[in-house]
């Protein structure tokens, strides 16, 4: 079928205005790669002096790595820096990584947005759901089931259909092979720590929220973006959805300009740090009213939760049953 239906930027912007619009930066998105990790590493020594504050640190955490994902989204665009060579370093490196994959993947995602070749289009396709429903996926990730089915599952049932002749710690080596930064990352991050006495900082302040916090964010920001938008929907202003986040919202759910979403399927190489003044030039040109917008993560989790009686789709959705990638790999 067609591709979806696009806007040009001089649709809606001089050359004049355009032109900062689209620069890259060489040290804006360095310098957000920078801040997510610091922001990691100065939760975790928060949680690590008092362990009281545990649970805030996983939730910082947590919406951090949902940030590094972000920005390797940033980077599947080339919108990280000017250089298309650092850019993709920047991506594959010091982000969750599998960036070619990804950038054929997302791309796709672009192309159909909202049609039916999306490849994205089962996150959105079950909604609206019961609030019964919203309920227990929210359950699902925050108690690390979601992960679990994403992550651990295949491993185990692989492990259960082997064949013949294969042994359960070869399949279990290959596994561990094929996921070295985790690994990898694990045995220097608990070797680092451990003779201060830290050696749970890892499981508890980068697994667990990887494992709890994260999956949340995610699926809330999928549905942020897409939930509740018609199929085969015409209109290239309201292929997504653009929500009003705040101060809070940012810290613990929508780091790194990420709710500007209808802004960037518009224009999608334009840097998500200039997507808020791509906002506010929109908002001032009166594009804003034809755009899809939300006032608040709470209205769009209210429309998203307002299937009414029925059946409860309260299974697992298909990015929980892996049929569908999520931007965290």
């Amino acid at each position: 079928m067609p591709a979806a239906a696009r806007v040009a930027p001089k649709d809606y912007f001089s050359p004049d205005e355009w032109a900062p619009l689209a620069r890259r930066s060489a040290w804006k998105g360095p310098a957000l790669i920078a801040h997510a990790w610091l922001v990691i590493l100065a939760a975790a020594a928060m949680a690590m002096a008092f362990p009281v504050t545990i649970p805030l640190a996983v939730m910082i955490i947590g919406a951090r790595q949902l940030g590094l994902a972000i920005l390797m989204h940033d980077a599947s665009h080339g919108a990280l820096h000017p250089d298309l060579k650092v850019n993709d370093w920047l991506g594959e490196y010091l982000t969750p990584g599998g960036l070619t994959q990804y950038r054929a993947y997302h791309l796709g995602h672009h192309r159909f947005a909202q049609q039916s070749e999306d490849p994205d289009l089962g996150l959105s396709a079950p909604f609206p759901i019961t609030p019964l429903s919203l309920r227990r996926k929210i359950v699902r990730d925050l108690t690390g089931q979601t992960h679990f089915k994403q992550r651990w599952a295949p491993l185990f049932r692989r492990i259960a259909g082997r064949k013949p002749g294969e042994s359960a710690l070869g399949i279990i080596a290959k596994f561990v092979r094929s996921r070295p930064r985790f690994f990898i990352g694990a045995a220097v991050t608990i070797a680092v720590t451990a003779p201060f006495g830290f050696w749970w900082a890892w499981p508890v302040l980068w697994w667990l929220p990887s494992a709890t916090w994260l999956p949340l964010v995610t699926r809330l920001r999928n549905i942020a973006e897409h939930a509740c938008i018609p199929k085969d929907e015409p209109d290239p202003l309201r292929h997504a959805r653009t929500t009003r986040a705040g101060l809070v919202e940012r810290m613990f759910l929508a780091p790194y300009y990420v709710n500007y979403h209808c802004e960037h399927h518009m224009f999608m190489h334009v840097p998500c740090y200039n997507l808020p003044r791509t906002h506010r030039l929109l908002k001032a040109k009166g594009v804003l009213a034809g755009m899809l917008t939300a006032p608040s993560y709470r209205d769009v989790l209210r429309q998203a939760s307002s299937r009414g009686g029925g059946h409860d789709r309260g299974g697992p959705t298909p990015e929980e049953r892996g049929v569908v990638q999520s931007v965290i790999q």
